[in-house]
């Protein structure tokens, strides 16, 4: 059942749960006080989600997280992504 569910989402999306997973998996214990950690993170969900991110979005979410001390989850880049 699952299984099908994660299928539905990667089918509607066109994003890989496997790499949702992994993502999520490698960033327990990261540092996101740290801005090229942050980055690299960034980079990475848009990689995920086939949906570029520029320069100054990128800033704007860096700025966000480690100075402002917003959390950093899926919902939250995504709404940033979509505000752009």
């Amino acid at each position: 059942m699952e299984n099908n569910f994660f299928k539905n989402i990667e089918g509607k999306t066109g994003v890989n749960m496997k790499d949702v997973f992994e993502l999520a998996n490698s960033l327990q214990g990261a540092n996101f006080k740290d801005e090229a950690t942050v980055r690299s993170v960034i980079k990475r969900v848009s990689q995920i989600a086939k949906k570029p991110v520029n320069q100054e979005t990128e800033d704007k979410i860096v700025e966000s997280i480690v100075k402002d001390g917003n959390k950093l989850d899926f919902g939250t880049l995504a709404n940033m992504l979509n505000k752009k």
